[in-house]
C-alpha cells in the first residue's frame, strides 16, 4: 500500500446548458434536463509509493488536475476511494488560499493556517518563507498587486515549507522565471531527500523523465499506462507523434504542391525523418547514442546537385546549431524527381529535451534559400548513459592532472 492508493475512481460533473432567466423561463421549462453529464475520470487506480516523485501526464482535459485535487480532498469520488497518509500540501492553482485584499504577510499566516500550521510554528517558518520566495520588498502589499509570477512564487514559498509528507504541484511553477523555478527544482529535490512524497501534474516530458520514478498517462479520464516515467513518457510521446504524423500528412503534401506552384522552386523539402542506431524509424533520440536525420527532397527541375540544411532550435526558439551540405561527388546526377540524404550523428550531444529542425534547399551554390519547411519536425531526446546537466554534451574527455605532487 502506497501512501496514496487511488481505487477504481471515477468522477462525475453536471454540466448545465442554460439556467432560467425569469421565473416565465422556470416554469416553461420546469422538468426539463438542464444539464448533461461529464464524467472527468472513469475507473482510474493509481498508486503513489512514499518518498517517490510520481507525474500525471497527459493532454489538457484528460482528468489529471481533477485526480490531484481528489489526491487533496477538494473533490469527492462518484465512484472509488481515494486513501492518503501524511500530512498534504498543495499548490494547484493560482492564488488558491490568497485574499486579494490581505497583504502577503497576512496571506502567508493564513495559507499556513489552512495547511495546519499553528501561528506560532508560522512565526518559526516566517523568514524562509518570505526569503525563498524573494518578495521581502512587496511582503507588506496586497496581493491583488502582485504578478502572477510573485503568486507563485509565495504561494510555492508556503507550500514547500509546512513540512509536508505528500506534496501536490499542478504546473503552477511553470509560471515562475528560469531563477525561480531553477530554486523550486533544487528545494524538491532536497524535499525528495528527505522522503518527501511528491505527485507532479506537469506537460514538461523533459521533468517528467529527469525527476519522476513513476508517472500515469491519461486520456479523456482513463489511465492509458502508468509505469516507470521513462518508459510512460515513450508511450505518450509516440502516440502524439503518429497523431501529429497523420495530421500533418496531407498538409505537407498541400504545403509542398503550393510552394511549388507559388515559387517554382526547382528544389523542395518534402519532410524529415529520424534513424536509431538498429535502421528503424523513430520519433526519439539518446543523449550520446547514434542518430541519423533522413531528409526528404523532390528536384522538380533536373538540379546538378541538391543542398540542403537543417538548423536545430531549442522548444524555446534558441538557436543551437545549423549542418549544412558541401560540396558535389562527381558522377553522380544530375537528379530529377524525389530522393533523400542522410545526415549521420556518431553521438548525439543534446540533452534530454524537445527540439525542432527548420529544414532548407539552396540554389547550386548554397547562398539562396529556394525552400524551406520550418518547425519540420520535433525531435525528442531521452536521457542517454551520460548525465547532461547542460543543453548540449560536448563530448570531450578529461586528460590526466599535471603538476607538483604534494609532499
Amino acid at each position: 500500500m502506497g501512501v496514496i492508493d487511488v481505487e477504481h475512481v471515477s468522477k462525475r460533473f453536471k454540466l448545465y446548458k442554460d439556467r432560467p432567466g425569469s421565473l416565465k423561463e422556470m416554469v416553461t421549462k420546469f422538468g426539463r434536463k438542464r444539464y448533461e453529464e461529464f464524467w472527468s475520470l472513469r475507473d482510474v487506480s493509481v498508486e503513489v509509493e512514499a518518498g517517490t516523485v510520481y507525474g500525471l501526464i497527459g493532454h489538457n482535459g484528460c482528468g489529471k488536475s481533477t485526480l490531484l485535487r481528489m489526491m487533496a480532498g477538494i473533490y469527492k469520488p462518484t465512484e472509488g476511494t481515494v486513501r492518503t497518509e501524511g500530512r498534504i500540501s498543495a499548490l494547484l492553482e493560482l492564488g488558491a488560499g490568497f485574499h486579494p485584499e490581505l497583504t502577503g504577510r497576512e496571506n502567508v499566516y493564513l495559507n499556513a493556517s489552512i495547511l495546519g500550521l499553528t501561528r506560532k510554528e508560522t512565526d518559526l517558518l516566517f523568514d524562509d518563507i518570505v526569503a525563498f520566495s524573494g518578495l521581502e520588498q512587496f511582503i507588506d502589499s496586497p496581493v491583488k498587486h502582485y504578478s502572477s509570477g510573485m503568486f507563485v512564487r509565495l504561494g510555492f514559498s508556503v507550500s514547500v515549507h509546512v513540512d509536508p509528507q505528500i506534496l501536490l504541484i499542478d504546473e503552477v511553477i511553470a509560471v515562475g522565471d528560469e531563477e525561480f523555478q531553477r530554486r523550486c527544482f533544487e528545494h524538491l529535490a532536497s524535499l525528495r531527500n528527505r522522503g518527501v512524497t511528491i505527485v507532479l501534474v506537469t506537460h514538461s516530458m523533459p521533468l517528467v523523465q529527469t525527476m519522476c520514478d513513476q508517472a500515469t498517462w491519461m486520456d479523456h479520464g482513463v489511465v492509458q499506462a502508468s509505469g516507470p516515467s521513462l518508459d510512460v513518457v515513450g508511450e505518450y510521446l509516440a502516440q502524439v507523434n503518429r497523431q501529429e504524423g497523420e495530421a500533418s500528412e496531407a498538409a505537407a503534401a498541400a504545403a509542398a504542391e503550393a510552394r511549388v506552384e507559388k515559387t517554382g522552386a526547382p528544389l523542395t523539402v518534402e519532410g524529415v525523418e529520424f534513424i536509431d542506431a538498429e535502421g528503424r524509424l523513430t520519433q526519439f533520440g539518446l543523449t550520446g547514442e547514434p542518430l541519423t536525420v533522413r531528409i526528404h527532397w523532390r528536384a522538380n527541375v533536373d538540379v546538378e546537385w541538391p543542398i540542403l540544411s537543417f538548423a536545430v532550435d531549442s522548444e524555446s526558439g534558441q538557436h543551437l546549431s545549423t549542418a549544412g551540405m558541401q560540396g558535389r561527388v562527381e558522377g553522380l546526377g544530375p537528379f530529377r524527381g524525389a530522393g533523400t540524404v542522410d545526415y549521420r550523428i556518431d553521438r548525439l550531444p543534446l540533452a534530454p529535451g524537445s527540439y525542432l529542425l527548420n529544414v532548407a534547399a539552396h540554389d547550386p551554390r548554397g547562398v539562396t534559400v529556394v525552400d524551406r519547411l520550418d518547425r519540420a519536425v520535433s525531435l525528442w531526446v531521452r536521457p542517454g548513459h551520460r548525465l547532461v546537466p547542460g543543453i548540449l554534451d560536448l563530448g570531450g574527455t578529461w586528460g590526466v592532472p599535471e603538476g607538483v605532487a604534494a609532499r
